[in-house]
């Protein structure tokens, strides 16, 4: 049974992940009205069909403010993106990533309560909140014990968390999702993202190397349509209450990723290791179990990897 919805709220709406969701939702169903808050304008202009989205200026750190816009706009589903998702920059700035991270979504579900609204809330949770996971963990099931790696992690903790708590303790409509690895051209700071910049700017001769760092770290892959896909169903489909696991099918080193791109360039780049991009604490293994996410929503992928990779290099050319 799929849900209908009419007005949609997307917080963090100017970041990579709430423009490429506005975007997908855009494409696949017109008629749903979509609202979206944000910090700083960022993505803004990459949004399609942007005059026909309302757009609202809200940190999210005020319940009362964030109370008037739910009244408002009285959403049937809040996807809740907004969040400063810079693992690198969370070991330099730990106060304040945390702070951030975990004020926002507190305000935003204690602002869902007091309004005794009746809104579905995909929280956007993130494959980091396991950490590094041992090989007899894996594949990693949503009831792996968390062990946070990093700061932004840790704040990812307590949003994950506080909204379970909110579902058992007030009855709010919670779905939680912990995304896995997934191309993301609009984030600078992924090492994806990085990896095909930097390719680019190699082929255009401003760079002679494309810094890394850490390159054993083993993850899953998707491509960010069928990743927004993945958030629409859960959704449509979801059940409340639930927490999913989202991730690809293609299972990879850091390192052969970085080999992949270099092949598919057709650049003969070379590459260089940057300790100043080398985590304090990184995670080792990051693959997913998603059998239950695929039994209640009937996702799966659909653009495979070198297909994937050739939409990054071409995004990225910019």
């Amino acid at each position: 049974m799929n849900r209908v919805f009419k007005r949609c709220l997307i917080t963090g709406i100017a970041g990579s992940g709430g423009s490429y969701l506005a975007n997908y939702i855009n494409k696949i169903n017109k008629k749903i009205k979509i609202y979206g808050t944000y910090r700083k304008k960022g993505h803004i202009n990459k949004i399609n069909n942007i005059k026909k989205i309302s757009l609202y200026k809200n940190n999210l750190d005020n319940v009362n403010s964030i109370k008037k816009l739910l009244k408002k706009i009285n959403p049937d589903v809040i996807f809740h993106l907004a969040s400063n998702a810079d693992v690198r920059e969370s070991f330099d700035n730990p106060y304040n990533v945390i702070k951030n991270n975990s004020l926002l979504t507190l305000n935003l579900l204690e602002a869902v309560r007091l309004c005794k609204s009746k809104s579905l809330i995909i929280i956007c949770s993130t494959s980091e909140v396991y950490g590094k996971v041992k090989k007899k963990d894996i594949p990693i099931k949503e009831s792996q014990i968390f062990s946070p790696a990093n700061p932004y992690s840790m704040s990812k903790s307590f949003q994950d968390l506080l909204a379970q708590t909110y579902y058992r303790c007030f009855k709010l409509n919670i779905i939680i999702t912990r995304m896995f690895s997934y191309t993301n051209a609009r984030r600078k700071n992924l090492f994806q993202s990085s990896f095909a910049r930097q390719i680019n700017q190699f082929r255009r001769g401003e760079i002679n190397f494309v810094k890394h760092g850490n390159l054993k770290s083993i993850r899953t892959f998707m491509d960010i349509e069928d990743a927004m896909k993945a958030y629409w169903l859960t959704a449509l489909k979801g059940k409340i209450g639930e927490i999913y696991n989202i991730g690809g099918d293609k299972i990879i080193s850091v390192g052969d990723y970085l080999k992949k791109l270099i092949k598919i360039s057709g650049v003969q780049a070379k590459t260089k290791l940057c300790r100043e991009l080398v985590r304090p604490v990184d995670v080792t293994l990051q693959i997913p179990s998603v059998s239950k996410f695929r039994r209640d929503t009937g996702w799966k992928p659909n653009i495979n990897f070198e297909e994937s990779i050739k939409k990054l290099l071409n995004e990225t050319k910019k």
